[in-house]
């Protein structure tokens, strides 16, 4: 039976690199459509939560998992069983904001020592154009094998948004680009499988090119109101009744909005990739660059508005009591991934200020890749809130009341429009 028969017949063996936040939502789908799944990574509390049927990201359920052919696994050996294997692994920033490319590198190493006739390799997580070409199919072709004859190498950028109530993986477009037609035809086939709708493009640079238009886009527009934020508190207006205005308009604008910073998995870090890749055609990134200067600068911002609000009170940010409420870069998941939190908690801790945090979803600070805070969440309670002289809203996850606030807490720096309005003790940030 060959592969496009495997596939339709949901008889392909399904690999999963990578059983995070993109991962995860993939095996669920792929179980849920009947075909048997293997999903590895190199953690090994993740293999053990999944074969006790525990899940850790709390928004994706895994009974889908429990109840179909699903196996978790830290054995890469077993990648020769797969006939398709999707890589969801991580592409961070390094110290210098340069794309860190580690990770898929030594994935398709990895894939490469086990590669046989015939299978599938599709790469999902974001990158700049040109890495399935210039960098996967090179390592992948090492054993002689020829690309669209001997295995089959696509591209498909994922599109996840962690507890979206309106998309799903099911329901969101799948963009698929191929190396050759027939690897086209095939990812096509495989994702059709679990997603309402595929989207063919020419060539895996046009789907790599894709996700950076989409995230790029996001944080071009987030700059400008962050921007527009910043000047219109100096001319006392307020930016959130300014957006949901001329947001009114039924043509022409799309409403963003402004926060402390940039967080989570895509927006902080792709359009840098891109600025990278750029150099290598003598182009510089100008608007990018610019939206990445100004997004990476409102922590300091924070900071800032906080100082300016315990002067009022006749004290200083050193020594006085903070509590940062959220650190999930968004509300209501356990994803602190590059949240803004982290480096406002750190820039308060450079002044002596004391912090603390509340995260309903995170009870303790995990380690990140430029932070170790090793911090624990602290109730939320009268009594405790009543103890702090700054309450700073990073996060607005839905169990934070903002009578509740208002009625126990000294004073508030509200980066989220938690608390619509004008009152006394709330500053705007």
């Amino acid at each position: 039976m060959d592969l496009l028969e495997k596939i339709r017949s949901k008889r392909a063996k399904v690999g999963i690199i990578g059983l995070g936040y993109v991962g995860l939502p993939l095996a669920k789908e792929f179980c849920q459509a009947g075909f048997p799944v293997l999903g590895f990574d190199i953690d090994s509390k993740k293999i053990q939560s999944l074969q006790k049927g525990q899940s850790y990201i709390h928004h994706i359920p895994i009974q889908p998992l429990v109840e179909g052919n699903f196996q978790a696994t830290d054995d890469f050996r077993q990648l020769s069983h797969a006939d398709a294997i999707l890589i969801c692994v991580p592409t961070p920033l390094n110290k210098h904001r340069e794309p860190d490319i580690s990770y898929v590198r030594n994935t398709a190493s990895t894939i490469a020592q086990h590669l046989r006739p015939q299978q599938l390799i599709v790469l999902e997580s974001t990158t700049y154009p040109g890495t399935t070409d210039e960098l996967l199919r090179p390592i992948l072709q090492e054993k002689q094998f020829k690309v669209g004859t001997d295995f089959h190498l696509a591209y498909s950028p994922e599109r996840e948004d962690p507890n979206n109530p309106i998309h799903s993986t099911r329901t969101i477009p799948k963009v698929v680009g191929g190396c050759t037609p027939k690897c086209r035809e095939l990812a096509c086939e495989l994702y059709q499988s679990i997603v309402e709708t595929v989207v063919p493009v020419s060539s895996p640079k046009v789907a790599e090119a894709t996700k950076l238009l989409e995230n790029i886009y996001r944080a071009v527009n987030i700059a400008l109101v962050n921007e527009l934020k910043m000047l219109f508190d100096r001319m006392d207006i307020n930016i959130w009744e300014v957006i949901e205005a001329a947001a009114t308009k039924p043509f022409g604008f799309q409403p963003f909005y402004p926060g402390p910073g940039l967080g989570g998995h895509c927006i902080p870090i792709d359009p840098f990739y891109l600025t990278w890749k750029a150099r290598e055609y003598d182009v510089r990134t100008r608007f990018i660059e610019l939206a990445g200067e100004i997004n990476t600068y409102m922590p300091y911002y924070v900071i800032q508005k906080a100082t300016e609000a315990l002067n009022q009170q006749k004290k200083s940010l050193h020594g006085s009591k903070i509590l940062v409420l959220g650190l999930a870069y968004k509300k209501d998941i356990d994803d602190p991934r590059e949240s803004p939190a982290f480096k406002v908690i750190e820039l308060l801790q450079a002044q002596k200020a004391q912090v603390d945090y509340n995260d309903p979803f995170i009870p303790q600070t995990p380690p990140m890749r430029h932070y170790r805070l090793d911090m624990r969440s602290i109730p939320l309670c009268p009594q405790n809130l009543a103890h702090y002289d700054l309450v700073i809203v990073i996060t607005d996850h839905s169990q934070y009341d903002a009578d509740f606030l208002l009625q126990h807490a000294k004073l508030i720096l509200d980066t989220r429009n938690l608390i619509p309005g004008s009152h006394p003790k709330v500053v705007r940030a």
